[in-house]
């Protein structure tokens, strides 16, 4: 084997020019989609960091008891947790009147793992203990009400209806968040309340399941806690859409790419006919000749693959430390991108190793043209053409 890669390597290494513009195709091509492997998951990363860090969190806890403190939640991987009741109830306004889904917040909580304070267009977010209330534009829209205006929310338990003062008003452009709810500070309307909801915050690099199992294994079988991918059904969706988007972009350059490595060793197999004719006069077999022309392929191949993916990894590394690529201006209405529209390429085993191994395969499809034609040729034909 090492007659045959040795004098693969002369091969290559005799048509210089040649392999010069089939390496520099292979390497292009695996550096290129390297970088935009790694962007498209780090655009991944930008939409799951915009969706969970708006409102909703890592992982979504449901119908906890008051008996359980937001300390109990903390584990290994949690960067923070917010603990949050519901009220439904009726705000009026002068004649005007508003269904809506109060959220009781700890407002100095939410300023550190939340974006929500961030959409305030006018006046400012919510104060620990002021009786306070942060509505959407939309809300305060309907009810033609102003910051510093004071309105009055009637529980829909019975309790005693508390008069709010308009702290700030918000919009985020999702739906959800802009229609029928606004956030209040928990302790100022004392209505009890048996049951609670968390936001789960993780730490970088945490996985929402592995925290999930470990509350399952610790906490009664009762307290519900669900990740980001069960509550986002859609935008799983789009990551796994985008993930297969990217395979068949891989497979169709390496396919363009593997179809002039062909045509190019057929040229170059045909200009240098005669050292093949001769080394099948001289008894070298078929099968052999097939081995060396593959060679040739996959020592190009390798080093190319190896060359291009030193320069991916240095672009990614470059745009990396100069703080990512700012889409802002063309992700300002996406619902995905709310929070943030910077997109910082990631590696991982993903992004790094399938364009080389693509390219590998593909390399080797490539060289089955060449091979066959090499293998099909007699010595005395080949001889007789020269």
């Amino acid at each position: 084997m090492r007659f045959w890669i040795k004098t693969a390597s002369l091969f290559l290494f005799r048509s210089g020019r040649s392999t010069a513009v089939l390496s520099f195709m292979i390497l292009t091509a695996v550096a290129s989609l390297i970088f935009l492997s790694s962007l498209s998951v780090g655009v991944n990363d930008a939409m799951i960091r915009n969706s969970v860090s708006l409102y909703s969190g890592h992982i979504s806890g449901f119908a906890l008891p008051a008996s359980l403190g937001r300390e109990s939640l903390i584990r290994e991987g949690v960067a923070n947790v917010l603990k949050r009741n519901s009220i439904p109830g009726i705000l009026s306004y002068q004649d005007r009147l508003e269904t809506v889904m109060m959220i009781g917040v700890q407002p100095s909580e939410e300023k550190k793992s939340t974006a929500i304070p961030e959409k305030t267009i006018r006046g400012r977010y919510l104060q620990n203990g002021e009786r306070e209330i942060f509505l959407s534009k939309l809300m305060a829209e309907n009810l033609n009400i102003s910051v510093g205006d004071t309105l009055r929310f009637n529980p829909r338990t019975g309790a005693v209806p508390v008069r709010l003062t308009v702290s700030g008003v918000y919009r985020t452009g999702i739906d959800q968040l802009d229609r029928g709810i606004a956030f209040y500070p928990i302790s100022v309307i004392p209505v009890k309340v048996d049951t609670w909801s968390a936001a789960v915050f993780l730490k970088e690099g945490a996985e929402a399941e592995s925290v999930i199992n470990n509350y399952r294994h610790e906490l009664p079988e009762s307290y519900q806690f669900k990740s980001w991918r069960e509550m986002m059904p859609d935008l799983r969706q789009l990551i796994d859409l985008e993930n297969i988007s990217m395979g068949i972009v891989m497979i169709l350059v390496f396919g363009v790419v593997s179809l002039g490595i062909a045509c190019a060793f057929v040229i170059f197999i045909l200009k240098n006919l005669r050292e093949y004719g001769v080394m099948k006069a001289m008894g070298v077999t078929p099968w052999e000749l097939t081995l060396l022309i593959v060679t040739e392929v996959i020592l190009m191949n390798l080093v190319a693959s190896f060359i291009g993916s030193i320069i991916g990894i240095l672009a990614v590394f470059i745009v990396d430390r100069v703080g990512g690529i700012d889409l802002t201006t063309f992700t300002s209405h996406n619902p995905y991108f709310v929070v943030s529209g910077v997109i910082i390429p990631r590696l991982n085993v993903y992004s790094l190793c399938t364009p080389p191994v693509v390219a590998f395969l593909c390399g080797l499809v490539s060289s089955i043209w060449p091979a066959v034609l090499v293998a099909r040729k007699k010595a005395a034909e080949v001889l007789r053409i020269v």
